[in-house]
């Protein structure tokens, strides 16, 4: 049982909902350590094939609690750094986790909810979405969330919004790689619904790997190495059992056995 949060389950899918509406789901200590261990569980859950983190309320997350934000500007260097390590180890928890992570988004993702959105492998968003990286206003940076913000923007959107902390429309997010689907309020949940069907096509440990693969993969020079290490990767899964399940049930014209034990 958690304070901040809701866990909602439908067959394998797993809906994460982050539960402080009148607080517009900002982290505090509190649930930067329920997200924390919600995170580690799901990953290590087999019976979870899909993830999807949700807001209550009128926003995805505005992230950071100002109360929480306060009191860290009044501790000293050890116990700032003990709570930025929590933050950073929360993000990268959630961006390895070894499974689909769908980020569904209406209104506000600010800060480190913006983190949360880009450390999701999808983001499908309302057209009343916003978000903003808006550390500086407060004099700050968003540095635990930058590795995952410049994955889905790219350095040279990040120059002018890290700066800026401009707030950016929901079209815009998309326009610049944060946001993968925009559609209206009323359709979110079916749009999530319609790619959840197409997630679950793929084989979990296939799924896994291609997560790992875009991580050690990405940004990398092709090489002889490059190529070896990729050729490796592929013989090594065409040998497993879900390969040739996928094989099989492709031949068979019936869907693979992951796909009735997700129901």
């Amino acid at each position: 049982m958690y304070e901040f949060l809701e866990i909602t389950r439908a067959g394998s899918v797993v809906t994460l909902w982050m539960n402080r509406p009148q607080q517009h789901n900002a982290f505090n200590a509190v649930m930067i350590a329920e997200l924390t261990d919600a995170f580690t569980c799901l990953s290590a859950d087999d019976s979870a094939r899909i993830v999807i983190l949700a807001g209550r309320g009128k926003s995805f997350s505005a992230g950071a609690d100002l109360d929480w934000m306060k009191a860290a500007g009044e501790a000293g260097f050890d116990d700032n750094l003990a709570d930025a390590h929590k933050l950073a180890q929360m993000f990268r928890i959630l961006a390895e986790m070894p499974k689909p992570t769908v980020a569904r988004v209406h209104g506000a993702a600010f800060g480190g909810g913006m983190g949360l959105v880009a450390a999701c492998d999808i983001c499908i968003a309302s057209t009343d979405a916003r978000f903003a990286t808006s550390e500086v206003k407060f004099g700050i940076i968003p540095a635990v969330i930058s590795p995952y913000v410049i994955r889905a923007i790219g350095s040279r959107q990040a120059s002018r919004y890290f700066l800026s902390a401009e707030t950016i429309s929901a079209a815009t997010a998309q326009h610049i790689g944060l946001v993968h689907e925009v559609v209206q309020s009323s359709a979110l949940d079916t749009s999530i619904d319609e790619l959840v069907r197409s997630l679950m096509s793929g084989g979990p440990r296939a799924q896994a790997a291609a997560k790992m693969l875009i991580r050690d993969v990405a940004e990398k020079a092709m090489s002889d190495a490059l190529m070896q290490e990729t050729a490796q990767r592929i013989a090594s899964l065409r040998m497993d059992a879900e390969a040739r399940e996928g094989l099989r049930a492709f031949l068979d014209k019936r869907s693979p056995d992951w796909m009735h034990e997700a129901q």
